[in-house]
């Protein structure tokens, strides 16, 4: 019979889980709080809880999660949605139950992606630097007009369907691919489903909205850039190894890409979510793509929304409850 109560590390924190995340376990539930990552080395600290809370970039290796079932943790709640930093078949052979978070404000990480692909195209990031230093020159801020260009949205789950909806209201032709289409709702939303080599030469724009899984890792590699409209836009809110950014930099070097604008970064653990503001840069290819005028980087924060993050904690909270409780988890949550 489960004891009441119930301790959970909460690893890699940031100061509004802090806020969120109290107000949406209760009184049953103690959090402590770590601001370092989750890994095998670090995983010795949360000896004696039940529950392990982890976010996007911890490492949950095999190594990491027999340390943890050795400590008797029974729960791995991701306050996430994507979990290819989880080694879920270790996670069953330890006997460690994972529960992530199915779905957050989709429109927060949809109304980023538009953001990223406005400042971009008419380089509000440059003209707001320049405006700061007494330069109002409007040499070099020439964007386009998104009205009766070609958008293309490669994966049209929530987050997608979101997407082509707002460019859509741009007035934006909108094409699409997934390898489950839905041909209802492209009917009713005036989108066209086609194949990945068709979008990909049809696409002024191309947005990236799928997870990453081993089918889909590079699936932006030189073959299938070489595939694409001389001078598209690229955006990428969704996985860092969607892209290869070795072949990124050759396509932006040459010309071929006519911008780019990401919220992740294959190789971001370590970098995104952190102040380096006072060192020096390791990773050549990411300095490298912050010297390019027409690529956009912001730091895997499009989830970062008051409704996103209360959405977060809600299911993040109800499972850890749950879990206290000898209750059920959340509907769509359990990976494990």
């Amino acid at each position: 019979m489960n004891s009441p109560g119930l301790s959970a590390a909460v690893f890699d924190t940031k100061p509004y889980d802090r806020i969120h995340l109290p107000a949406a376990t209760g009184a049953d539930v103690q959090l402590r709080f770590l601001s370092f990552r989750l890994t095998a080395e670090t995983a010795a600290a949360a000896l004696g809880d039940r529950a392990v809370c982890a976010f996007v970039n911890d490492t949950v290796d095999r190594d990491c999660l027999q340390q943890l079932s050795s400590q008797g943790t029974e729960l791995l709640a991701l306050r996430c949605t994507g979990f290819n930093h989880v080694d879920l078949a270790a996670a069953r052979d330890y006997g460690i139950t994972v529960t992530r978070v199915p779905t957050y404000s989709p429109n927060a990480v949809a109304e980023h992606a538009v953001a990223l692909l406005l400042t971009l195209n008419r380089r509000i990031h440059r003209a707001f630097n320049r405006v700061r230093e007494l330069n109002f020159s409007l040499q070099g801020l020439v964007g386009f007009d998104l009205n009766a260009k070609t958008a293309g949205i490669v994966g049209t789950g929530k987050i997608g369907r979101i997407v082509a909806r707002i460019l859509r209201g741009f007035g934006m032709v909108v094409v699409a691919y997934d390898p489950y289409p839905d041909a209802a709702w492209a009917a009713r939303e005036g989108i066209t489903y086609v194949d990945p080599f068709t979008l990909a030469s049809l696409s002024d724009v191309i947005s990236l909205h799928i997870p990453l899984t081993p089918e889909t890792h590079h699936i932006i590699r030189r073959e299938t850039i070489e595939r694409m409209k001389p001078g598209v836009v690229l955006v990428n809110v969704s996985r860092g190894a969607l892209i290869d950014t070795a072949a990124l930099i050759d396509a932006l070097k040459s010309g071929r890409l006519g911008g780019v604008a990401l919220d992740v970064y294959e190789e971001e653990e370590g970098v995104f979510f952190e102040d380096l503001s006072g060192t020096v840069l390791q990773d050549d290819l990411l300095a490298r793509m912050l010297t390019f005028p027409n690529v956009l980087i912001t730091a895997h924060q499009a989830f970062l929304t008051h409704e996103a993050l209360m959405d977060i904690a809600r299911t993040t909270g109800a499972n850890l409850r749950a879990l206290a409780a000898g209750g059920s988890f959340v509907d769509g949550s359990v990976l494990t």
